[in-house]
């Protein structure tokens, strides 16, 4: 009966597509050019994954949502550029100048070729002490010790591994997009918000949705009445690197070098996104082809909800 139901709702959903000029993505693998997904409680179960995995587009799949930034979206993108400006994302490759959660310091030498007339630079770096993106091989789902679409440790070292998930596949693929800003650092000093961003604060769903009416932003994702289109790229300022500046060298050694263990009592600690329903629901249901944010963490650290 639940399959004959099931069956009956696809045929109404293609029947409303017709009419509506939708596409609707209803059984995994998703096409990335549907323009209507499921929201979080609607997700399909995934045999072998773990509960509310969003393993959607293909059992070879290593670039998740990367997958919605198609063409047609990355052209539609480009028709909101209005003054062509470039704007450079990373911090130097020397910020911080002690990472945060014991990563090593970064390293750079220069190599004689011929005096006077040639030079090397060599760098050695964690790539996870500055700027970098988390690829899908960083941090595993902990109950399960899986990562990514079924990937495990054995997958990553020792003598099965393998080029699964490696963030390579990112690169090949590509990032560009439309992004959206949320100055949640600068929408605080205007209204008086105190917090100090080497500090666990959660800032929450209904923060974020006041922040970006006042920039002018309806936060909800399209299909919910807002401005959020899928496959935007979501950046948020919580105010790191302003505090990380306005810190002596002696105070940002201090900072960085607290004690770092897994739970609430952790001596990291970071301003960063909340990790409450609402805003699992909203960057789910958004359909963000990625997520960014200038703190050591993206979600405030350390967690309180057991979630890592």
């Amino acid at each position: 009966m639940a399959d004959g139901r099931s069956s009956a709702q696809n045929r109404l959903t293609q029947v409303k597509d017709f009419l509506t000029f939708n596409k609707t993505a209803i059984t995994p693998p998703f096409d990335p050019d549907s323009t209507k997904f499921p929201t979080r409680k609607e997700l399909p179960d995934i045999p072998g994954a773990p509960p509310g995995a969003a393993w959607v587009w293909g059992d070879n799949d290593y670039i998740g949502r990367l997958n919605l930034l198609t063409p047609t979206r990355v052209k539609a993108a480009s028709a909101d550029i209005r003054t062509g400006e470039m704007v450079p994302l990373n911090l130097p490759l020397n910020v911080p100048e002690v990472p945060a959660f014991g990563r090593e310091q970064f390293k750079h030498e220069i190599k004689v070729l011929a005096e006077n007339i040639a030079y090397d630079d060599l760098y050695h770096l964690n790539t996870q002490s500055g700027t970098q993106w988390d690829g899908f091989r960083h941090f595993a789902h902990i109950p399960t010790g899986t990562f990514y679409n079924n990937t495990h440790g054995e997958d990553i070292m020792g003598p099965k591994a393998n080029h699964k998930c490696s963030i390579h596949h990112w690169a090949e693929h590509g990032i560009a997009g439309r992004g959206v800003l949320l100055d949640y650092r600068g929408y605080a000093h205007k209204k008086g918000i105190q917090y100090d961003p080497y500090d666990y604060y959660p800032i929450s769903y209904e923060e974020l949705y006041q922040c970006g009416k006042d920039q002018g932003i309806d936060i909800r994702p399209q299909a919910q009445g807002g401005d959020i289109r899928i496959g935007d790229i979501l950046m948020i300022r919580s105010g790191f690197v302003e505090a990380y500046h306005s810190k002596s060298p002696e105070e940002r050694t201090k900072g960085a070098l607290r004690p770092h263990a897994i739970g609430p009592d952790d001596g990291q600690r970071w301003a960063g996104v909340a990790q409450e329903e609402k805003v699992l629901d909203w960057l789910h249901d958004s359909y963000f082809a990625a997520v960014a944010g200038d703190a050591p963490a993206f979600e405030a650290w350390p967690t309180h909800e057991g979630r890592v």
